[in-house]
């Protein structure tokens, strides 16, 4: 363990290490871990400790782009409690992964332009304060392992990840992610890039997709959209169908198929 001392501007003198027992964990499951205190000279009454889930978000405004940290689940997991000088104290918790978090992780190797992570939160002497931020990585429901296969096998080829700030339609999260592909197959008659993006719940998960006209990345003029659903009981050839379908309708309805 590598404690991290708190609040040095009340002399405090508490040290803090979380440890995950799961760092990889999928939407819907409940991810655990330890808290571990080490009191520092005096007692101490902690006021509380929370666990708190973010996620580096790419923000636009203008023609500039600069990135900042969401908390998209912040969960209190102690209540007060004395700690005394020297003593060490440990805190277990159980939270559970919202549906809708996105994906860090495909095969166990995290995915380029993704970053989440945990932070853990101590309050203390009337302020809170915010630890270090360890690393998360999610990996995909077992539906949208289905899909990215099916991408794969279409021909398309993974280019990047990232966050966007805004909320999409039925969705609660304040970001979403965009899964970007280069076009690859018999698509590249018809698409430069697509754009994936999940919006998952505990039954079904709604896929969108979003691609441009070769000549102009997603211009107002040439991108295409399509927006379907799949239930996580449908046969896993059903985002093969279900892909094969979207990428149709979005060149007939731009009439380039």
């Amino acid at each position: 363990m590598v404690f991290r001392k708190l609040m040095a501007a009340f002399g405090a003198g508490v040290e803090v290490d979380t440890v995950l027992t799961n760092t990889g964990v999928r939407p819907g499951e409940a991810l655990r871990g330890v808290v571990h205190f080490r009191g520092g000279n005096s007692d101490y009454k902690v006021e509380g400790i929370y666990i708190d889930l973010t996620a580096v978000v790419e923000i636009e405004q203008g023609d500039n782009e600069y990135k900042t940290s969401y908390s998209f689940l912040r969960q209190q997991v102690a209540g007060t409690f004395q700690l005394a000088a020297g003593a060490q104290h440990q805190q277990p918790f159980e939270i559970g992964v919202p549906w809708e978090t996105p994906i860090s992780a495909i095969a166990g190797h995290p995915l380029h332009g993704m970053r989440l992570g945990v932070q853990t939160e101590l309050a203390l002497a009337g302020a809170l304060d915010k630890g270090d931020l360890d690393p998360l990585f999610v990996s995909p429901l077992p539906a949208q392992d289905h899909v990215i296969g099916a991408l794969d096998r279409l021909g398309f080829q993974f280019k990047k990840a990232d966050l966007e700030r805004g909320t999409l339609y039925g969705s609660t999260m304040p970001f979403f992610q965009e899964i970007e592909y280069y076009a690859g197959g018999q698509w590249r008659r018809y698409f430069n890039e697509l754009e994936l993006t999940f919006i998952a719940g505990p039954r079904q998960m709604d896929v969108i997709l979003e691609a441009d006209k070769r000549g102009g990345f997603l211009s107002s003029s040439h991108d295409a959209y399509n927006r379907f659903t799949l239930r996580y009981d449908d046969p896993p050839n059903s985002a093969d169908q279900a892909l094969q379908r979207g990428l149709e309708q979005m060149a007939r309805h731009r009439g380039w198929f």
